[in-house]
């Protein structure tokens, strides 16, 4: 496990900036230029500039997007302005004081603001200092705290020409209420009026605090205070208490995570308690814990997790990718405007794949240009954004770029201009050649982000170096010019890639594939070209492959025409990628979804919006990433939910733009199915969630509410969960204090997101967050919010509770806390009577009263545990009725014993002692020789109760053996155990020596609750049914129809009086082709039914085992306690025969035993430790029986589903002839006959 911890370094504010530096401000729609001073707050929160007259222009940091200098700053086009700044001049050093600071709520609303500086060589320092500070993870995701100093260095800074603070600045800052800003203010004696002012050292940090306490008062933090102290101070143990309790995850080692020292929480003490008197004393208030709670440590996100930690030297495929599609425009896919900025705001925002839809330019530049084809999209210049990719690439992030190149440039001379740009202006970040260590070879993997950290690479579909136009032209009809004039598939790089004078490693290794592969490109040409206008894919089919100049400089990433995940699996080459539009990549995850985790461990594999998405709308990225798919491309332009559930994930890892995905999704000996309700090697996690209170939410006292969801798998929880609309209209801090809500089982918390929303009343959005799960923090948390862009909101936030655990079935609950505290429970009743030590007898030298009779009836217990295992069956009602069967049987073994002992075992159970089983029996089959043990006693309970209900002498008679036997010395006591059992041995009447009994299997399988688990299941069962037999259904109807068409149109032909001998040919071809369909769907759809069903009998199995264990175990307790209170009433018997009964044991008994009863009292109360310990084996044999019940069920659900899998091609076979038969009888396959080619199940499935 790596024990490395990673944190977020500060920003780093330096003293320049602080200090200030001359900068002359322009502006393009204007000729003036204003001399400022620009400087920025020692804490890093805004940037801002005064002119002469003292006023003063904020940026917000968080707002800055970009900065800029040299020749890709903004320069004035004015002549005017121009003058100003000595631009024309030919020894004019302008470019050397530049500087550009780009500003936006989101990527397309974008302000520029341009200085020129009045030194040299100082604009570089600015610039790149500022990004850093606007850009840094820990700013961006900071505490409570942090945003509130925010807002009192704005309201300080803010100041009037005569230095003092406005007052109004505060109304301005709180608009939704100004009589509660008002009181506030006088509450903490400042002044109130709107157009009062005050000095600086009036306005300080404590009366800052103390305004915002009344402001905002927080009645919940008091509520949570008083839980853990009814003083007003809390002491530091109860202080640690809180901590250990609320604010640590219980999941955390305690070796790798210590919990935290008395020095440490008495630092924690001292930082944030703000009476010094207290803090001396170890006391704090409950202002000091709301401090704390607004401090970093309660931060709601792992600093781990947002810090560049994961691997980054795993092959490309393993990684998630953040991907743009179209990433030229800025509004709709119709007739939205193009732009380069928009690469820039990509690639600034940590993006990593990115699109260029290329055409051919017009005369006479002919120009290469991007724009959407077909649409009424401006046009931008290739060349432009090639210099905005080669400027913004990697000024966030050092990880390799990829271009995908949609080319639609038929032309030599463009394509070789494109090429040049790319090697021109990216210079040695182009990747030209593969690596050496990474041949482009079948088998071997791609390099890693870190090996090509710096790099862009190209993906383009590569073609032949011969031009494919010219090759067309040719009108001779010789095999290599045709060859030639085929596009060559990606799949095969040519030869001088590689080496200019032999065939390339890949030609080698594939063979004649290359050949193959451009038979199956041609074949789909045609019909790509027919169905483009009418496709979701838009024009990326139309693309054309490239010439030599564009081939060369593609290595890695090769996009090819996606055929099939066999096709893919044996070719096996990780450097091929396909794209899949939306629309088919959620079919074949809704088909195929385990080959396409595989597929993507592989390779590589990009999904786009589809073409109808006019409005540039977007898909959610979650079920592609659920299968592992790397590049999944959204529309930047548009902020909805699936780009701001985009750009939260990607904030993490350092921004970096490439996530590790989890495990399950790498392994190549592990198959995954995004599908399934269990992970074999995944602990699934339960979330709680509490929403208290929120602060500052809306600029209007509205009311709001909350919204929360969990975003993974498809079995994970799908419920929204709400608040109820804030009582009143209040904004400032409404509290909700509901009931928490729950997400009992996230499958894969690695791949889950929690999302909180708030809303107005009326429905408008306030702010969001969204965090992966694996990195919440469990624990009272402030949330701060983001806007629809992810950018942090300073006021907006919300108290909750956030608690983050294991999961465990509720039906298991019970049994873990045994686990985690074995003595819970047991520790009153596992205590003997108090007793003296001449009275004590070791438990090692009682006998062992449990062992005999359990062996007596495992001989007897043979039949009726093959009786039972051979009626079970994986289904519901075989397995009630084979539970029934060996309930009546159980009971019928277990008829109350009469008067007369026997003397044989085989009389006593009434079965043969020769069918004794040997040593080496199945496990199985002793598991159920030790339940029809576990009932033995179930008989002689029976025995007891009739008992209890005879006469008073019967009673006289059981006290009187019992006194007897607490004479018979100890050593005595085997003996008898040779020849007869203790319990029959005793008689119908003796309950003293009788093993204590326990619920058996049987009564708990009978029991009403487990019989509402099984109806339920049966439910289930015959809904999963249903559903298959819908598909089915569906299935059959479709190709019914389409054999139905065929004999349509071959009887239309005969009728025209076609030639029979061509019909004949084209109808059978026809009817094969569409019979193999239907029998690959048929065989799939069944397949899949197998493999459910097969799940979801295991899934009822672990089930039942649960509810029987939590059963068992309630049982079991009360057993226990029971013996407990019975031993205690035989004490008290006993004590009373031995005063009232003396005079009636005097005739039956020795005056030995009457003298010495004291000595009785003392053995009787030592029986109940035996009696304990053998009540305990026989429950422990019980919950081992039910155990060996639920493996028994898998096993026999695995058999099940081996058989039903070999009997598929059969009944395929036959449900497609059955089909078929109905329409051409004639072509139906006759009995044991094999069609040419067709592979029978074991060669396709076991053997291959």
């Amino acid at each position: 496990m790596n024990n490395k911890r990673y944190f977020l370094d500060p920003p780093e504010v330096k003293d320049y900036l602080v200090k200030g530096e001359r900068f002359t401000k322009w502006s393009e729609d204007s000729t003036k230029t204003v001399p400022v001073t620009m400087k920025m707050d020692p804490k890093g929160f805004y940037v801002y500039w005064m002119n002469q007259s003292k006023e003063t222009t904020f940026l917000d940091v968080n707002t800055i997007r970009d900065t800029r200098t040299g020749k890709y700053a903004k320069l004035p086009k004015h002549p005017k302005v121009r003058n100003v700044f000595n631009l024309d001049f030919p020894d004019s050093n302008h470019l050397a004081k530049t500087l550009t600071i780009v500003t936006g709520p989101d990527m397309v609303n974008l302000t520029y603001h341009n200085f020129f500086a009045s030194k040299d060589k100082v604009t570089q320092n600015w610039a790149n200092d500022i990004l850093a500070i606007s850009y840094n993870a820990a700013r961006n995701n900071a505490c409570r705290q942090v945003f509130l100093e925010k807002i009192y260095v704005r309201i300080s800074l803010q100041t009037n020409k005569d230095g003092k603070i406005p007052v109004k600045n505060i109304y301005k800052m709180f608009p939704a209420d100004k009589k509660r800003v008002e009181s506030a203010l006088a509450a903490a004696h400042l002044p109130k009026g709107k157009y009062d002012s005050m000095k600086a050292d009036v306005f300080t940090e404590a009366a800052f605090k103390t305004f915002m306490m009344n402001l905002c008062p927080r009645p919940e933090i008091y509520e949570i205070f008083t839980s853990y102290s009814t003083k007003p101070t809390m002491t530091k143990e109860n202080f640690t208490k809180f901590l250990y309790e609320k604010q640590r995850d219980s999941r955390l080692n305690e070796e790798l995570f210590p919990r935290l020292r008395q020095d440490q929480i008495k630092a924690l003490i001292d930082k944030y308690e703000p009476i010094s008197t207290n803090s001396n004393r170890g006391f704090i208030s409950p202002e000091g814990l709301l401090f704390f709670l607004m401090g970093p440590e309660t931060s709601v996100v792992m600093q781990d997790k947002l810090a560049k930690s994961q691997d980054m030297t795993q092959p490309l495929p393993h990684y998630f990718i953040k991907s743009s599609h179209n990433t030229y425009l800025t509004a709709g896919q119709f007739s939205g405007v193009s732009s380069p900025e928009m690469y820039r705001q990509c690639l600034l925002s940590g993006c990593r794949c990115l699109e260029l839809d290329c055409w051919k330019g017009k005369p006479p530049d002919e120009e290469p240009i991007i724009t959407h084809g077909f649409t009424m999209t401006t046009e931008i210049l290739f060349k432009d954004v090639i210099e905005a990719i080669a400027e913004s690439a990697f000024k966030t992030s050092k990880y390799p770029v990829i271009l995908s190149f949609e080319n639609h440039v038929d032309s030599v001379k463009q394509q070789e201009k494109m090429a040049n740009y790319c090697k021109t202006l990216f210079g040695d970040a182009l990747l030209t050649e593969p690596l050496d260590k990474y041949p482009l070879k079948p088998g071997q993997q791609i390099p890693s982000p870190s090996e090509l950290m710096g790099k862009i690479l190209i993906k383009n579909k590569k073609g032949s170096h011969e031009k494919p136009a010219q090759a067309k032209k040719s009108s001779t009809a010789a095999t290599d010019q045709a060859a030639a004039a085929i596009p060559q598939d990606p799949n095969c790089p040519s030869q001088d890639e590689t080496n200019p004078t032999s065939p390339s490693q890949e030609n080698q290794a594939d063979g004649e594939g290359t050949v193959e592969e451009n038979e199956e490109q041609e074949d789909t040409e045609e019909q790509d070209e027919e169905k483009m206008k009418t496709s979701d894919e838009g024009t990326a089919g139309q693309e054309v492959t490239a010439y030599e100049a564009m081939s060369s400089i593609v290595n890695y990433i090769q996009p090819n025409k996606f055929i099939s995940f066999d096709n893919a699996r044996k070719k096996n080459k990780s450097y091929v990628i396909s794209s899949f539009v939306e629309t088919k990549g959620e079919a074949m995850i809704s088909k195929t979804a385990v080959e396409f985790v595989e597929y993507n461990k592989r390779q590589m594999s990009r999904i786009y919006p589809k073409g109808t998405r006019m409005d540039s709308s977007n898909y959610s990225p979650q079920p592609f990433w659920n299968v592992g798919c790397q590049m999944v491309a959204l529309n930047y332009q548009t902020m909805d939910f699936p780009m701001q559930l985009n750009m939260a994930l990607f904030e993490f890892n350092g921004r970096t733009g490439y996530l590790l995905k989890h495990d399950v999704l790498r392994r190549g000996d592990k198959k995954f199915d995004p599908f399934c309700d269990r992970i074999d090697t995944v602990v699934a996690s339960t979330l709680t969630i509490k929403i208290y209170s929120g602060q500052f939410l809306s600029d209007k006292n509205v009311k709001t509410g909350v919204e929360v969801e969990v975003i993974g798998l498809p079995g994970d929880p799908k419920k929204k969960y709400r608040t109820k609309w804030s009582t009143t209209p209040n904004a400032i801090n409404p509290v909700w204090n509901e009931e928490p809500f729950v997400f009992e089982k996230i499958l894969l918390p690695e791949l889950a997101s929690l999302r909180i929303v708030v809303h107005e009343e009326n429905g408008k959005f306030l702010g969001h967050r969204i965090i992966p799960v694996d990195a919440i923090q469990s624990g009272f948390h402030h949330i701060c919010l983001r806007s629809e862009s992810n950018m942090p909101l300073t006021l907006p936030a919300l108290f909750v509770y956030i608690e983050v655990k294991d999961y465990i079935p509720a039906a298991f609950a019970d049994f873990t806390d045994a686990l985690f505290n074995p003595t819970k429970g047991t520790e009153k009743t596992t205590k003997t009577p108090k007793e003296s030590s001449t009275d004590y007898i070791s438990p090692y030298e009682l006998p062992l009263v449990v062992q005999p009779p359990t062996d007596k009836v495992k001989e007897s217990a043979a039949p009726a545990a093959e009786k039972l295992t051979s009626e079970k069956t994986p289904s519901t009602d075989a397995a009630d009725q084979s539970a029934q069967a060996a309930h009546e049987s159980s009971l019928g073994a277990a008829d109350p014993p009469q008067p007369d002992p026997p003397s044989t075992p085989a009389e006593d159970t009434g079965g043969p002692s020769s069918e004794v089983p040997s040593e080496d029996a199945s496990s199985p089959k002793k598991a159920f020789e030790e339940k029809e043990a576990a009932q033995e006693p179930v008989a002689v309970l029976d025995a007891q109760d009739q008992a209890d209900t005879q006469s008073e002498p019967v009673v006289e008679q059981v006290v009187s053996d019992s006194c007897r036997r607490s004479e018979e010395p100890a050593s005595a006591e085997p003996k008898s155990e040779e020849t007869t059992p203790p319990a029959e041995a005793a008689g119908p009447g003796d309950n003293s020596q009788t093993e204590p009994s326990t619920v058996t299997t049987e009564h708990l399988t009978q029991h009403k609750n487990y019989l509402k688990v099984i109806k339920r299941q049966e439910r289930e069962m015959k809904e999963f049914e249903k559903k298959y037999q819908k598909k089915e259904e569906e299935l059959m109807q479709k190709y019914s129809d389409v054999f139905k068409a065929l004999k349509k149109k071959v009887s239309l032909k005969k009728k025209e009086g076609d030639d029979d001998t061509s019909d004949s040919s084209v109808k059978t071809t026809r009817v094969q082709e569409q019979r193999e369909k239907m029998q690959a769907e048929l065989l799939v759809l069944w397949t899949e039914q197998c493999d459910q069903l097969k799940k979801k009998k295991e899934q009822c199995a672990t089930e039942r085992l649960a509810k029987l264990m939590e059963m068992a175990m309630e049982k079991h307790t009360s057993e226990l306690k029971a013996l407990e209170s019975e031993t205690k009433e035989k004490k008290k018997t006993v004590s009373k025969c031995s005063s009232t009964e003396k005079p009636k044991l005097k005739k039956a008994m020795s005056t030995e035993v009457l003298d010495d009863t004291s000595q009785s009292e003392g053995v009787q109360s030592s029986e109940s430790f035996p009696q304990q310990e053998a009540l305990m084996r026989k429950q422990e044999a019980t919950l081992e029986e039910i155990k060996t019940l639920t493996n028994q069920l898998n096993q026999e659900a695995v058999k099940e589903h081996t058989q039903k899998l070999r009997s598929l091609p059969a009944e395929v076979k036959e449900a497609v002839n059955s089909c078929m038969g109905a329409h051409f009888p004639e072509l139906v396959d006759k009995p044991g006959e094999k069609r040419v080619g067709e592979m029978g199940f074991y060669g396709d499935v076991f053997l291959g």
